[in-house]
């Protein structure tokens, strides 16, 4: 009795432990991620979190019908978009219904600070996912390791700081926590563990486009296993009880539809639930038939069924009834194909191959223990540890193609340093020689001596904590500030805040008509729409390539050709970033290849990019080309900018190279705001009756106005985000 009770005194203190622990880990994933908030202010980060925010507002305003059925007539003018039936409303409906909560108790909290910490939040509970799906790969130790290294590593936070408010914010619980599920399922054979994986599968189909991700990686490792020959009930009952019910709610979601009957990227799915049940009618039939017969029937009936589902595969998608791969799917597998075939899509820089030094950023020590881990589950080789080494490989390597995806493969790589960190562990701080513990057949196991093993140990303790220091010094360097905001410092390193594009957006929300029309780049759609409360002609859900293409030709042409474009399209304001002054590199110049690429692919005879070069390069002084230097980008980037110099060349600090030596002169724009420090620029268009006095650019409008009579061109391949 007494030994029985003390086993329970050790199992009540071990577990209380693995509890503070956890606890502390999750106090230090919000606190990492709060950086933003303490140094700037509680505010949305970046772009696409601010579509989402307006949605929010729209669902918690309006509710759940209004927002469902809510047409968004200001986005993509003339065009409008039908924007409840567009999104994966998964962000928004959990933000909803949290406020809904809050309220109901009578706690008034605002939707924006709601949104802003839903990242912090999501955080705790990737921590808790982290813990269990490692315990499951091991024990208690590798999950608590798991959750250590999920809730301060930059590759996550770099997604989940306080104020990035995007859809990446919850999914990466979804993912893993959906993926914990599925071995549960697996291992225990269990038809609620399948259905729990379908649930959570349908949350993350809600929040996510990649959540394709799962789609095909639990049918690939159904695959793997019955090659492995390791088909049993269990795996049968799991992937059934998945497939039938994750695939029926996905359907439910109005933006997928019948996307997973539909389009090649869910056949994989369709084709292995398929193969199960093929399996386990054979399994049936061998009960009842002849070994003789059993094998003749298999093969005929393997080899007719194969062949009548891949020709009804064919079949269907050469009548259009299963859409082909998408372009962005395309993109993943061959890193060219974007660039020569979608270059809207090859233009995002989150979109690029990352350089090797990313992964250390991002990962730190990890990316060392990685395959030690690897290595680990290799040994011992159960059915979930193939399931982790399948998501290794295929997250190494779709992390290789964009850079964005080193967010899906930082759980794993922590999941397996958690393994390799606590198999060192259990070897250098195991029991001495000569106990009980070390003894194995009568013999002693040879162990190092206690001061060689408390060295390994100090080594590793001093590795852990450099990864903590890395992680807390790139957050707060970093992953922690607001696109919208920017800091600086002075030569005495003093902070400076260079808040320009809330000044500008707020000029024209205080300083434009409601009604009035802004033209930019695409990329800062949504923040126009978010601050200023203007309608724009493109955002970021980049759904239409002919429309962007056309905001790219107008960027692209001098003005005798732009200005009928503007105004067909009731363009009233133009607004460009310029980081000349500052060095800011991420400005609309240097994005300008870009814009030329894309019109070009719809108009290669107006637009060609080797016009824009001189001697095969890219200038903007004075030996630009005339093309460049005509373009109504180059003019609006350098209008008055000799003035800050005395009326000499300016210094372009954002391309290290001179301006040109005299300014361009705009004749049918007016500059009407610049920023402090010349960071946005926004110019009006004048309207064609106040161009009297330019008779060349009159019979140009005259003109453009009889080129353009055909109605606005909708692309039938447009992009779908």
């Amino acid at each position: 009795m007494a030994w029985n009770s003390t086993l329970e005194t050790k199992r009540n203190v071990a577990s209380l432990l693995r509890t503070v622990i956890l606890i502390m880990v999750a106090a230090a994933a919000v606190s990492s991620r709060l950086f933003a908030v303490v140094r700037y202010e509680s505010i949305i980060h970046e772009f696409d979190p601010w579509f989402n925010f307006r949605a929010t507002k729209v669902l918690t305003k309006d509710g759940y019908y209004r927002f469902w059925n809510w047409f968004d007539p200001t986005a993509w003018y003339p065009l409008g978009r039908a924007a409840g039936g567009t999104v994966f409303p998964g962000l928004m409906v959990t933000s909803g219904t949290l406020y809904n909560i809050l309220h109901f108790f009578n706690i008034p909290v605002n939707i924006r600070d709601i949104c802003v910490m839903l990242a912090p939040i999501f955080s705790v509970l990737t921590v808790l996912a982290a813990y269990l799906f490692t315990s499951v790969m091991k024990d208690d130790s590798a999950g608590l390791l798991a959750a250590l290294f999920i809730s301060i590593a930059p590759g996550y936070i770099s997604r989940s700081v306080a104020g990035s408010y995007d859809n990446e914010a919850i999914a990466i619980f979804l993912l893993l926590f959906t993926f914990y599920l599925w071995v549960r399922a697996v291992r225990d054979g269990s038809m609620l563990f399948g259905t729990l994986t379908a649930l959570f599968y349908f949350y993350m189909v809600a929040a996510w486009g990649g959540y394709v991700f799962i789609t095909n990686m639990i049918p690939l490792h159904a695959f793997v296993l019955v090659l492995m020959g390791r088909f049993s009930e269990r795996l049968y009952v799991a992937y059934s009880s998945f497939y039938a019910i994750g695939t029926l709610a996905s359907m439910q979601i109005p933006f997928v539809g019948f996307q997973p009957v539909r389009t090649s990227e869910h056949m994989a799915a369709l084709g292995v639930f398929g193969l199960l049940q093929l399996i386990a009618l054979t399994e049936l039939v061998r009960k009842y038939v002849s070994s003789q017969q059993f094998k003749v029937l298999v093969r005929t009936f393997v080899a007719v069924t194969a062949l009548a589902a891949f020709a009804a595969l064919v079949m269907l998608t050469y009548a259009g009834y299963i859409a082909p791969w998408t372009g962005r799917f395309y993109s993943l597998w061959d890193t060219a194909y974007a660039k020569k075939h979608i270059p809207i899509i090859a233009s995002v820089s989150e979109h690029q191959p990352p350089a090797w030094p990313t992964y250390f950023l991002d990962l730190h020590c990890l990316v060392y223990l990685f395959p030690a881990g690897l290595f680990f589950l290799f040994h011992h080789l159960r059915d979930e540890h193939i399931f982790v080494v399948i998501y290794a490989v295929m997250a190494s390597y779709f992390s290789g193609v964009m850079v964005r995806l080193i967010l899906t493969l930082t759980p794993c790589v922590c999941v397996c340093a958690a393994l390799a960190t606590s198999a060192l562990i259990d070897v250098y701080a195991g029991s001495p020689v000569g106990s009980e513990a070390s003894r194995k057949n009568g013999r002693s196991v040879r162990t190092m001596p206690l001061e060689a093993r408390m060295l390994v140990l100090g080594c590793v303790g001093i590795v852990l904590e450099m990864f903590i220091l890395h992680s807390t010094l790139i957050t707060s360097s970093a992953y922690s500030s607001p696109s919208v905001v920017l800091a600086s410092q002075t030569p005495d390193g003093n902070q400076v805040i260079i808040d320009d594009f809330r000044e500008a957006y707020y000029w024209l929300r205080e300083n434009t008509p409601q009604d009035a029309k802004v033209m930019s780049w695409w990329d800062y759609g949504y923040q126009i729409a978010g601050f200023a409360d203007r309608t724009t002609l493109v955002d970021n859900n980049t759904w239409n390539n002919t429309h962007i293409a056309t905001v790219g030709k107008a960027m692209a042409s001098s003005e005798e050709r732009a200005y009928p474009i503007l105004r067909k399209h009731d363009v009233d304001y133009v607004l460009i970033i310029f980081g000349g002054l500052l060095g800011y590199s991420g400005d609309d110049l240097n994005k300008f290849l870009w814009m030329i690429r894309i019109s070009q692919g719809l108009w290669p005879d107006e637009i060609q990019e080797h016009k824009f070069f001189s001697n095969g390069e890219y200038r903007v002084d004075d030996k630009a080309s005339a093309t460049m230097r005509n373009c109504l980008m180059y003019k609006m980037s350098y209008h008055r900018y000799n003035d800050l110099f005395g009326g000499q060349a300016g210094m372009d600090r954002a391309r290290n190279a001179m301006g040109p030596s005299t300014s361009p002169t705009l004749d049918t724009l007016d500059e009407v705001f610049t920023s402090e420090n010349w960071l946005v620029r926004i110019y009006q268009v004048k309207k064609e009756d106040t161009l009297g006095r330019h008779l060349p650019l009159a019979h140009a409008f005259e003109q453009g106005k009889r080129l353009h009579q055909a109605p606005f061109p909708l692309n039938a391949d447009a992009i779908v985000h």
